[in-house]
C-alpha cells in the first residue's frame, strides 16, 4: 500500500485581504458616521422659537409683525439642515427678529394636528408665512436655502 504524502507546505484555506480593502472599508465606515452625524446636527441659534400658535398671534398683534411657522419633526434630516444653514446665520437671524415671530411645531405633536389640517401640511419641512389674524402670506415646501429664505422673508 502507498501513502500519499501530505505536505507541510499546504495553502491555508484564509485568504489574506488586499490592505487596500481594509483601507477601503474603514474609510467608508469613518466617512458613513460623520455624514449621519452631519445629517442630523443643527446647531444652537438666537431665535426664540414659540410653540403655540395663539401666543404666537397675540404677540405678533402687539408688535405689528407677522409669524412664522416652521413645520418640522425630529426625524427630518432636511429639516435640520435647513436650521444648520439657514436659521444659524446672523444675517437671518437678525431679519427674522425685525420681521416675524417665529413658531416652531412638531409634526409629530398630537397638539398639532388641527394646525397641520388648517394649512394643509403633509411634508417636512414646511415654512408658511401669515399675518396675525392667520392669513397664509407666502410658503415654501422643503429645504430653503439662505438666499431665497431672506428673499421670502423681506417679501412680506
Amino acid at each position: 500500500m502507498k501513502t500519499k504524502k501530505i505536505s507541510s507546505n499546504v495553502k491555508s484555506s484564509k485568504k489574506k485581504t488586499h490592505p487596500f480593502w481594509s483601507f477601503f472599508w474603514l474609510t467608508f465606515l469613518v466617512v458613513s458616521l460623520w455624514y449621519a452625524w452631519y445629517s442630523f446636527y443643527a446647531p444652537s441659534n438666537n431665535i426664540v422659537w414659540e410653540n403655540n400658535i395663539e401666543s404666537a398671534q397675540k404677540l405678533a398683534s402687539n408688535s405689528d409683525k407677522n409669524i412664522m411657522i416652521f413645520f418640522t419633526a425630529e426625524w427630518c434630516s432636511p429639516c435640520r439642515i435647513m436650521k444648520r444653514q439657514v436659521f444659524a446665520d446672523k444675517e437671518v437671524t437678525k431679519a427674522i427678529s425685525e420681521k416675524v415671530v417665529t413658531v416652531e411645531i412638531d409634526m409629530d405633536d398630537p397638539n398639532a394636528k388641527a394646525l397641520v389640517k388648517q394649512y394643509n401640511i403633509g411634508a417636512t419641512p414646511t415654512t408658511i408665512f401669515i399675518n396675525p389674524q392667520g392669513k397664509v402670506m407666502d410658503y415654501a415646501v422643503g429645504k430653503v436655502e439662505k438666499a431665497k429664505f431672506l428673499e421670502m422673508l423681506l417679501s412680506i
